[in-house]
Order: structure tokens, then sequence, then C-alpha cells
């Protein structure tokens, strides 16, 4: 019988290849089908490994038995064989009459109708949408119960949960050693790595992870791991080349925090926080610095050190695959912080409308709903996250209809006075204006002409110039009373009389 079973598997896996190219022959409009096609493809593809390891086997033979029977056929009289093997199929059901025969055809067939359950139904919360966006409030709740940590909103938390650097959203590294942060990044890189898993089923992630830990262990045998170098010398020079906000701003290293000027940072070397943090600093230097006296300690330090630095890797490397959906999550978390509870409520609404909606609907029903996909926008509307114009109300209010161009920004076009004023604070502009010499940026908000801005900058360099006083070329005059004064005013007074 294992000439009857390996034509049996070479047949189901024609029909799993013929089921996978059924499914890959539809495309889906929305993303919950999508999705769901994929993951039924995947598990296609995963059956089709399994029986083609079972067919393998068979091939090699290494008991001898498929051998042995292709010899009994071959050699002795085929209709016993035969009369053999109908024997006992006739036995098997003389025992069992009531087994009622499967249609092997209908196995990996795409089924449809309202009554087929979605295999992503449960994979996302509502929170997900499908995998359109993250859910990290149960990281950002743990992030704010680490020591030291920044105490950042949900948004804000969205944009720098990838970037481990003290001043932006990781802390000190004398407290990224600790059990809690240790965990924290292992239940963020475990939520993004099921993420990506649960959104990119056709994806072979194994070679990718893979691929990553090759390149942290390349990095971490260079030291080249931003802010985990061995030595106190390559992380001062990483301190240097950060990114400041102002020319005139101030790293410290020991505290890891960013100064205004130097006179702020001067102002804070006798506080309490800044000279703790230099002794932590000191002792971290001390340890680095260890020789072979002290290799254990120093060892199990390192160890420790890279078992956090691969976590915070690995997220940078996660986040970074899936930017996209990084940014989704920003402008959704902003926008729904933007409406009204009945706004909310209508969307909830929609969302679950969508996931009632049957399973791959009937050709005869999609061919009439052809017309009612198609999308009336005559004005040119935004879309919204669903596919579909935003409100004209809405286009008013935040008035998308009003263009403002930025020459400095390279004639960019904003729409919108939301986004043109919010535009004076990001990198783009104050890095142009920078290009153009021009280091204080404050006093140039809403000036877009590069002329002009030239214009206000050397007035302001004249004006600088006027109202600077040299000390030593003031010529100062005394009284005969001791009286200490100007020329001016020494001589307007000798001139009146009064001296």
């Amino acid at each position: 019988m294992l000439l009857e079973e390996q034509r049996y598997i070479h047949e189901d896996l024609e029909r799993l290849e013929q089921g996978i190219a059924d499914r890959m022959g539809d495309e889906p409009k929305q993303i919950r089908d999508r999705l769901n096609r994929d993951h039924e493809v995947s598990q296609l593809l995963d059956q089709i490994q399994k029986q083609s390891a079972i067919l393998l086997s068979l091939y090699e033979d290494k008991a001898g038995e498929r051998s042995k029977e292709i010899l009994d056929i071959s050699s002795g009289d085929p209709f016993k064989e035969f009369n053999a093997q109908y024997n006992k199929i006739k036995e098997h059901h003389g025992n069992y009459p009531s087994e009622q025969a499967e249609n092997s055809e209908q196995w990996y067939k795409p089924r449809k109708g309202p009554d087929q359950p979605y295999i992503v139904e449960s994979m996302f919360s509502g929170e997900e949408a499908y995998g359109r966006y993250f859910d990290l409030h149960t990281c950002h709740e743990a992030y704010l119960n680490l020591p030291n940590a920044k105490r950042l909103a949900y948004l804000q938390y969205l944009e720098v949960f990838d970037d481990f650097q003290p001043g932006k959203g990781g802390i000190k590294r004398a407290d990224k050693l600790t059990d809690d942060y240790f965990k924290y990044l292992g239940d963020l890189a475990s939520y993004l790595e099921s993420f990506m898993r649960r959104t990119r089923p056709l994806e072979n992630l194994d070679k990718v992870y893979e691929g990553w830990e090759k390149e942290f262990e390349t990095a971490w045998e260079k030291d080249e791991v931003p802010g985990w170098q061995k030595e106190a010398a390559a992380a001062k020079k990483n301190a240097m080349s950060r990114n400041l906000s102002t020319s005139e701003a101030v790293w410290c290293e020991a505290c890891e925090k960013e100064f205004k000027n130097e006179n702020v940072y001067k102002g804070h070397l006798n506080g309490r926080k800044h000279i703790k943090a230099a002794e932590i600093l000191a002792k971290w230097e001390e340890t680095a610095a260890v020789g072979d006296s002290h290799a254990p300690v120093a060892l199990a330090h390192r160890l420790r050190e890279r078992a956090v630095a691969e976590r915070e890797f690995r997220v940078r490397k996660l986040t970074s695959a899936m930017s996209t959906e990084k940014d989704d999550t920003r402008v959704n978390v902003e926008r729904r912080q933007g409406m009204t509870e009945r706004e909310r409520a209508q969307e909830l609404e929609n969302f679950y409308n969508m996931s009632n909606t049957p399973q791959n609907q009937a050709p005869e029903e999609e061919e009439n709903n052809d017309d009612d996909d198609k999308i009336y926008n005559p004005l040119k509307l935004p879309l919204a996250w669903d596919g579909k114009p935003i409100p004209f109300w809405l286009y008013r209010l935040h008035g998308l209809g009003q263009e403002f161009p930025c020459e400095i920004c390279g004639n960019f076009v904003y729409r919108g006075r939301r986004a043109f004023d919010k535009h004076f604070n990001e990198t783009n502009h104050i890095t142009n204006l920078k290009r153009l010499g021009i280091t204080n940026t404050y006093l140039f908000r809403d000036i877009t002409s590069i002329a002009e801005a030239m214009r206000l900058w050397e007035k302001i360099q004249r004006e600088e110039k006027k109202h600077h006083v040299d000390d030593g070329s003031v010529v100062q005059m005394e009284d005969a009373e001791g009286n200490v004064m100007p020329e001016k005013v020494y001589l307007d007074l000798q001139k009146q009389g009064l001296l």
C-alpha cells in the first residue's frame, strides 16, 4: 500500500497547489479579506511542506518496504496482489458500513458564504484594526513604571519608543541594566515580532530575524552598537556627534541631558543629581578600564549589557521594517483625540458593521455593487482612513483649501494653516535656515521668502553691532570730588559750569 500512499500524497499536493492558485487569483478590496487570504495561503504552504516531508521519507525507503512491494507486484501474480488489497478495502467497509466518503476535491477550494469564519477575526484587537495600527498601550504603561523614565503621553511615546537615546525616549545607561527594563524590552520586541508575523504571513521572517542577529553580532564585535561602546573615549565621541537642538546647546554626558547654553550647564554642575550621576559614570569608566585582575566582574557586566543592547537593536530593526504602520498609528491616535464622542461611536459602529459582512461575496453581488463602490468626490477632498472623502465641514474647519508655499523649504506647498504653522518647528525648515547662515531661527516664524529672511538677518546683525559697546574704548573722567563718569558727560557738565 505504500505506492497507493505515494500516489495519494502526489494528488493531495496538486490539490493544495490548485487551492493556492485559486486564492491568489482574486485580489480582495478590504484589508481584512486580503489578510485572511494570505493566512489561508500560509496554512496551505505549511501543509505542502508536511506532505512533502512524508513523501520524501517514502521515497528514501530506509526500511525497504517500498522495494519489497514493487518486487511482489512485478514478480508474482499481479491479480493476486490486487485481490488481496481489494479484500482489505471490502473488509474495512464491511466493518464500517455507515462511514461516508468525503469529496477530496472540495478540501482546499475557497469557501464562500456568510457562515464561513475569518481566520484573522481573533488575531487582532480593535485598536489594531486588522494590522493597520500598533496597540502599544500595555508597553506604554510598562514604560511609565520604569525608574527615571520620562512621563510621556501615549502620542509622544509612539514617536520615540524605538529611540533609546537618553535625550529622546530612552533612559540612562546605568538604569538600563535593571530587570524591569529588560522585561519591558522583551515585551516590546515580542509584540512587534508577533504583529509582524500576523500581518506578513507569506514572508520568511525567520530568515530576516537571523540576518538581524548576525548584523548585531558583527556590530557588537566591532564595538559599533550606538550607546553601548566599551571604551569611555568612544562613548564621549558618540556624545559629541549628537544632534543638539541649537548651536549653543551643551550635552552633559553624566546626566545624559541637553542644556540650553553654557551658563545653564555650569549652573547644574553643583546639583546633587549631577554629582550622583558623575559618580556613577566614573564607576562605569573604571569598570570598562579594568584589566585581567577583575576579568570575571567585567565580563559579567558586559554580558548583561549585550543582552539589553540586543533587544534594543531588534526593536529598532522591527520598527524600521514597519515604519508605515508606526506613522499610521501616530496619525490615527492624533485623529481620534480630536474626535467627539459621537464621531467615535459612529466609527466604532462602522467597524463592527464591516466585521459582520460575509466573507467573499458571490460574483453576482460583486458585479451589482461595482457602481456602489465608486467614490463620488467632485470637490477633490482628502481621503480619510476608510478610503472615503472627509466631510466638507471638516475640510473647511482645518482650512485645507488654502495653500501656503514655502520658498525656504524648496517651494513646498502646505495645505491648511495648521500644517503650515507646524512646519516652522520641523527639522527640514530649521535646517534650511541654518544653511542660509541663520542661527537664531525663533525670530523667523511666518517668513517663507529667502530674500526676506536674509534682509531680516542682516538687519539683526547690524543692530547687534550698533548696540555692542566696547568697554575698553570708553574714556572715563574724574572730577574734583572723585566721581567717575564718561568723557562726554564730563564735558557737558563742564560747559554748563557745574564742575
